[in-house]
């Protein structure tokens, strides 16, 4: 034995099963969940993010959900503290921390031995991006970035323009690339970590994408947005959201209700691809297949035994 803290991560794209997974593995293996999502952290964003309800999560404690206000700013050097604090906290109970979420780099800077230092940091330069931004649009930052740092620029979406002016500023300020930063830390997990995946057949995956975009529209998804909008909120991190971005375009009359639609799932599909190449090539994942859908407790134990066996565990049961 290490003697590090026994840590489960279950990562993989939007709408392959990560939820119910999550609930059933917390019961097996006493353990408590932390969203790693990056969005389930504000307030009143709760059908867009596919935020979890009361009554679903059947007793299980979850963290870092609705800890924000929609206005709050939120990096990855602050989840980073919050999710590491939550994982001492819960393994201080005896009970199994479960990391559950679909943000890549967020998961990758809790388990990973990663710094993050404000020493790269311009305000002056940053406050002009951000104006550019207004000026020039999201996209033609994103081209900047795109020229300069195409990794990184692979890896973010055009419209986090947050994290499109943080790459920009660090190469400004350093002469290095945000990406080139990150390969010069040699990362170490930090954890005894039991690191699971979930995939399926693309072609399946997007097909349970789209539906559950039709089921957020059918739950409220524009009401929600709507609240967002006549309250003023503009121009935060929050609102970046896929779901919410589109919505937006909606309401501002760019598109119509049939076109925002369409665009959240086309997105939604996007995020998924994305996610998938991230995880593959970033971080060392146990995939399991999640197609079989008719059969979901051979599914279950199989992944039960692989954890029981990494991270020398015994489950509640079969």
């Amino acid at each position: 034995m290490n003697g590090k803290q026994k840590l489960l991560v279950i990562i993989g794209p939007t709408a392959v099963g990560k939820t119910k997974l999550s609930i059933e593995l917390a019961k097996r293996f006493n353990g408590e969940i932390i969203s790693g999502d990056s969005m389930q952290i504000y307030r009143g964003m709760d059908v867009g993010t596919a935020k979890i309800k009361q009554d679903e999560m059947e007793g299980i404690p979850h963290f870092l959900i609705d800890i924000k206000d929609p206005s709050d700013h939120f990096s990855v050097a602050e989840f980073q503290q919050l999710v590491r604090g939550k994982i001492n906290e819960i393994s201080q109970k005896g009970k199994l921390p479960i990391i559950v979420g679909g943000t890549g780099l967020y998961i990758q800077s809790v388990i990973y031995d990663y710094q993050f230092s404000e020493a790269s940091g311009d305000e002056v330069f940053r406050l002009q991006l951000e104006e550019r931004a207004k000026e020039i649009g999201n996209e033609a930052l994103y081209r900047e970035l795109l020229e300069v740092d195409p990794e990184s620029a692979r890896q973010i979406h055009p419209n986090n323009v947050r994290r499109v002016i943080r790459a920009l500023e660090i190469f400004h300020t350093t002469g290095t690339t945000m990406s080139e930063g990150q390969k010069e830390q040699k990362p170490e997990l930090l954890y005894e970590t039991a690191l699971i995946g979930l995939t399926m057949d693309r072609e399946t995956l997007y097909e349970r994408i789209n539906l559950r975009v039709q089921m957020m529209i059918d739950e409220g998804l524009l009401p929600e947005v709507e609240r967002l909008y006549h309250s003023g909120l503009r121009d935060c991190q929050s609102i970046q959201a896929i779901g919410y971005k589109e919505m937006y375009d909606f309401l501002d009359g760019k598109v119509s209700l049939e076109e925002a639609v369409e665009n959240i799932k086309q997105n939604s599909r996007r995020y998924a691809k994305r996610q998938l190449t991230w995880f593959r090539n970033k971080m060392s994942v146990q995939w399991f297949d999640m197609m079989d859908t008719t059969d979901f407790l051979k599914k279950l134990t199989e992944i039960s035994r692989y954890i029981e066996g990494k991270l020398q565990l015994k489950s509640n049961t079969y």
